[in-house]
């Protein structure tokens, strides 16, 4: 344990290199540790603090007047939601400020985890650990858009409204609400990791561009299985909503995986 290791410090720590012990080593990482949950816990008391605003910004594909119904001619109604628990409104609260934190503070626990990592990587390497970083954070956060904006809103309102008798009435709690907003959202980021992942495959020469090509009729199918998964309508305009920007997805994917093949080839 007392053997030294050499290791150079954090980005802005001083430069050069300097001798650290293992446990140098992990009071490093203590601190980083702490900074990140520091930055995402400030975030989530100021979401907490900003109560109304927050809701609104939540609660708005809940109304009629959401944007998605207006520009696609979908007949909406605002929904009103119920609470049937003593604590679940403060939880609901908390648990949304909490993600609302987390989100606002991704980047700044990025570039922390980012100062921690790059002292141990060569210079290649953090340009491209950069790289991914950047772009996955992004796709990720333009398919939470994507859900909140067309996805969730065409879901909610069908699902809300879908009956299988008269004699049933639905009851939307905000509960229910809050968790289908959440799951879509975390669905939706990982499903627009899609051009990162096909940049990192090929750059390991595991996909190539002639094979989705080939396969692109297979593809579509596939697209139009998982949005028909995600909203369970009958209205093609609904289907169409959902699946347009997964396809367009496949077709990104395929021209980073092009421009992926044509780098490779100028360096060999």
């Amino acid at each position: 344990m007392s053997e030294k290791t050499k290791y150079a410090p954090p980005l802005g720590g001083g430069g050069g290199e300097s001798s650290m012990t293992f446990w140098d080593h992990l009071d490093v990482l203590r601190g980083s540790l702490i900074r990140m949950l520091l930055a995402a816990v400030v975030a989530g008391v100021a979401a907490f603090c900003l109560k109304e605003w927050l809701f609104d910004f939540v609660l708005w594909p809940s109304q009629a007047d959401f944007p998605i119904y207006r520009w696609t001619g979908i007949e909406a109604e605002t929904l009103r939601l119920v609470n049937t628990e003593l604590t679940e409104q403060f939880m609901i609260h908390l648990r949304v400020s909490l993600m609302m934190g987390l989100m606002v503070s991704l980047p700044y626990i990025l570039y922390v985890l980012y100062r921690f990592v790059a002292p141990g990587l060569y210079e290649h390497e953090r340009r491209v650990g950069v790289r991914l970083v950047g772009a996955a954070y992004v796709m990720f956060m333009v398919g939470v858009a994507v859900n909140y904006l067309v996805v969730f809103p065409v879901s909610v309102q069908f699902l809300a409204n879908y009956s299988v008798s008269s004699d049933v009435q639905n009851l939307l709690t905000i509960t229910s609400y809050i968790d289908t907003l959440l799951m879509l959202s975390l669905v939706f980021g990982i499903v627009f990791e899609l051009p990162v992942l096909a940049w990192l495959l090929a750059k390991a020469g595991m996909l190539r561009a002639e094979w989705m090509t080939r396969y692109r009729r297979h593809a579509v199918v596939a697209i139009l299985i998982v949005a028909a998964v995600i909203t369970p309508t009958g209205d093609a305009l609904t289907l169409l909503i959902v699946s347009l920007p997964i396809w367009l997805l496949y077709e990104v994917s395929v021209w980073v995986v092009r421009s992926t093949q044509k780098v490779k080839k100028l360096k060999s």
